[in-house]
């Protein structure tokens, strides 16, 4: 908002109420520009908030529900909803047939996120020449792996070579686990270790 006197955006509001439609939600303000000393009144309509078809990942389960949001405002992948199954982080936005990653939310047909209030879950390979040892582990969704960390994960001391994540694979950096679909390793033939993943194993898939 700014000043239709001065131009000033440095705006003192002294007074606010709403108007509601069937359709639409006015919000009138009485306001005063700290430049001039002009007060004057100003209002923004905004669409009703309306449901929203939303599916959360929640590690091998999914849920399918609606959530009200209000057509007038962007959605990106990274933004946090309150859902009926608490906090989710949207991964990805439906437009049509389409996946993109921000939309207007007026233009939205699904949404796809998943749960922040859970543990994230991953795959852990281990390539032993031919055959894998594959894992599923549970982990704090802020704990970072990185390749080239040495890690003891059931009977083996691996270094991780490839992180998969949602969008990339990885060969250098880090990765969260709220992002990491997969992390594929090697054995190597020392036994000293950066840290111990063997505890967090919640079950040897291969």
């Amino acid at each position: 908002m700014e000043c239709p006197i001065c131009g000033s955006d440095e705006i003192e509001i002294l007074n606010a109420k709403q108007k509601s439609s069937k359709k639409k939600l006015t919000e009138e303000y009485l306001l005063k520009c700290e430049e001039c000393g002009h007060v004057f009144k100003d209002a923004i309509s905004l669409k009703k908030p309306q449901p929203y078809r939303l599916i959360i990942s929640e590690q091998d389960k999914s849920h399918k529900t609606t959530i009200d949001l209000s057509p007038s405002d962007e959605l990106a992948n990274g933004d946090v909803l309150l859902s009926e199954f608490g906090q989710v982080e949207v991964t990805s936005i439906e437009v049509g047939d389409k996946r993109v990653n921000k939309s207007k939310i007026e233009d939205i047909s699904t949404i796809w996120a998943s749960s922040v209030e859970i543990p994230a879950r991953i795959g852990f390979s281990v390539d032993l020449h031919g055959e894998v040892d594959s894992y599923k582990l549970d982990l704090e969704r802020d704990f970072e792996i990185a390749p080239g960390d040495v890690v003891k994960i059931d009977k083996h001391v691996v270094k991780v070579h490839v992180i998969k994540t949602q969008d990339r694979k990885l060969t250098s950096g880090f990765a969260k686990a709220a992002v990491i679909k997969r992390v594929y390793s090697k054995p190597v033939k020392f036994n000293n270790y950066d840290y111990d993943l063997t505890k967090y194993i919640i079950k040897k898939t291969s």
